[in-house]
């Protein structure tokens, strides 16, 4: 799977995409909202589709139980419901609401979903009660009127606390796109093992979707916009984690401390090279798919393409068939 950007050019990149060979699209919460562009994209047809990720505390359960339900009509039950925390400073600051116990709440979020979306396909009364959210009243009027089947939560997470609790009750983890395969193997795994086993769970009951930031060396040769992404991932303190595995997290204060003085160019100037390549797939079609299948050898099929800004369809379609070889 890989990113629409927007609505404007929704139909026919998605379009593009499908003939590329891509099984999906999704949307991240940017400069647009999250939904637009995957209605749009669903009048193409023969794609999966996700929000990659929606960010929950500022959302109420209702409605992203009605947006999801939704484009899970709209496209005959390929729509995914990717969920995220996002972190203090952006919902408190940007969005204007709680953060308090992100783990419990997201918890929290996706049972009330559930008992919204049970209520909807059994006719049962709604009867949510929680500490966050509380759900008690559903008539007829309100109901989706089309069958459906509901569709599967999957949440984002890179924290130990928050990956255990989704591996515990989501359907899917979207594994941070700020990552490598060191931190995937010796960090996030190991806590899904832990949070499965909490719940009785096995590997098979959880998606493991990695997110892998690319950049094709045609079309950014120095790969600038790779670099800054990754300077923007690693300003924040909740990502210092992963640097900390390479030994490079005392180059987070120093990311944070320019981002603050809006020095965005000089933060990605910071990114070696081995950084570069650590974190991001990157170079020719080619080497782009080699470090994927190296990175998620033994985790997952399935991987989403976090590009830095849009990269030509026919270098997507390359890497799409270099990874299928």
């Amino acid at each position: 799977m890989t990113a629409l950007f927007g609505p404007t050019d929704a139909i026919d990149r998605a379009r593009a995409l499908r003939d590329a060979g891509a099984s999906g699209v999704f949307t991240f919460e940017g400069p647009h909202d999250v939904s637009t562009p995957l209605t749009l994209a669903s009048t193409v047809g023969g794609l999966d589709l996700m929000t990659n990720v929606a960010i929950a505390f500022p959302r109420n359960p209702i409605h992203l139980a009605h947006q999801a339900v939704d484009h899970q009509i709209l496209t005959g039950g390929r729509f995914t419901l990717g969920l995220g925390t996002q972190v203090r400073a952006q919902i408190e600051k940007r969005y204007g609401t709680d953060f308090d116990k992100p783990v419990a709440r997201m918890r929290e979020l996706v049972g009330a979903l559930r008992a919204i979306f049970d209520t909807w396909t059994t006719g049962e009364r709604l009867n949510f009660r929680g500490e966050y959210y509380r759900h008690t009243l559903m008539t007829p009027t309100f109901v989706p009127r089309a069958e459906f089947t509901p569709p599967p939560i999957y949440v984002g997470a890179l924290g130990p606390l928050l990956t255990r609790m989704t591996a515990e009750v989501a359907d899917g983890l979207l594994v941070m796109p700020f990552g490598s395969k060191k931190f995937l193997n010796e960090v996030t795994m190991p806590n899904v093992d832990k949070g499965l086993a909490a719940a009785g769970r096995s590997r098979a009951d959880l998606a493991v979707v990695p997110e892998i930031i690319v950049s094709v060396a045609d079309e950014d040769p120095d790969h600038a916009m790779a670099r800054r992404l990754l300077a923007f991932y690693g300003s924040t303190p909740a990502y210092r984690p992963v640097l900390e595995v390479h030994g490079w997290g005392e180059l987070q204060p120093g990311l944070n401390a320019l981002s603050k003085q809006g020095r965005w160019e000089d933060m990605g100037r910071l990114i070696d090279d081995d950084m570069l390549h650590t974190i991001a797939a990157c170079g020719t079609p080619a080497d782009v798919a080699k470090h994927i299948r190296d990175r998620v050898d033994g985790v997952s099929d399935r991987i989403c393409l976090y590009q830095p800004g849009p990269i030509d369809v026919n270098s997507l379609a390359e890497i799409v068939d270099a990874l299928g070889d």
